[in-house]
């Protein structure tokens, strides 16, 4: 199996990390959860994440083949459309979960008859168990719901991106609480992963730096069973589900939560122009949940 060269982009303020997956200069490639950058306070969207992928993918001289999101994320605006946009290539896919997440939320956002939630905003839904290839890579879809119901992790070789079912072992596992989330199926999700062979690469989402330390972003099988402060090896089913939830209902709601979602489950595009030419996004009152 050919080996995957794999360059991440880091973007310190929503602390996502994007990748670009490939077999070296000049083959195809897969981009893996982009960032649209959102300034929340003037709602002003800017593309500087998006644009360094871009950049590396031309320097590179790559093929975009996919753009794989591993969630609707709630944290961060994809960039995927807006890629796809640029470049004019690349597939953006998801899991086939993603048909649940947008049921819920179309009904949140109040979306009407013009978004159907079907998935067909993407180019193309994974099943669990299906593999595809990035030019010689082959790359295997793992389903990972707990976080969501419609995360999947991507593996590819000896490496796998998991989306936010995991972070570094200092910070633990991905929340629960969100709609159609399930700290039982994380668990399980989670040991699918750990039960691959101790020298897997994994590769987060995000990392948010406890104690202030450098951003980190690989880890691997033997080091999550050993060191992660919630799941690490002899940490029950029970344990684990009860430390999480308890957690959980400490956390307030991301901060981009409402902008993100809207955007998401329409595969990074943004919501339609009204008949004054403007893009809204809506916020719904007193509908999120949240701890502190």
């Amino acid at each position: 199996m050919a080996n995957a060269e794999i360059n991440a982009f880091f973007d310190p303020t929503t602390s996502t990390i994007s990748y670009v997956v490939h077999g070296g200069a000049g083959s195809p490639c897969a981009i893996i959860d982009p960032v649209l950058d959102f300034d929340a306070k003037a709602a002003r969207i800017a593309t500087h994440s998006a644009q360094a992928i871009i950049d590396y993918v031309r320097t590179q001289h790559l093929r975009v083949e996919w753009i794989l999101e591993t969630h609707a994320h709630a944290d961060h605006l994809s960039a995927a459309h807006w890629i796809k946009q640029q470049l004019g290539e690349g597939r953006i896919a998801i899991g086939e979960g993603i048909t649940g997440v947008q049921s819920h939320f179309a009904k949140l956002f109040n979306l009407g008859p013009d978004f159907v939630p079907d998935g067909s905003q993407f180019d193309y839904l994974f099943r669990a168990g299906e593999t595809f290839r990035i030019g010689a890579l082959s790359v295997e879809v793992l389903c990972t719901p707990g976080h969501t119901p419609a995360c999947v992790s991507y593996r590819i070789g000896d490496a796998v991106f998991v989306g936010d079912t995991l972070f570094m072992p200092d910070y633990g596992t991905a929340r629960t609480d969100f709609p159609g989330g399930d700290a039982r199926a994380l668990y399980q999700s989670i040991q699918r992963i750990l039960a691959l062979p101790d020298a897997t690469r994994l590769f987060m989402c995000h990392d948010y730096q406890p104690g202030g330390r450098e951003p980190r972003w690989q880890t691997t099988v033997a080091e999550q069973r050993q060191q992660n402060l919630m799941i690490r090896d002899g940490i029950t089913e029970e344990q684990f589900v009860a430390a999480r939830e308890q957690k959980d209902a400490t956390l307030a709601a991301p901060m981009l939560i409402l902008p993100s979602l809207q955007v998401n489950i329409r595969a990074g595009q943004l919501p339609p122009a009204e008949d004054n030419g403007v893009r809204y996004l809506k916020l719904p009152l007193n509908q999120l949940g949240g701890g502190r």
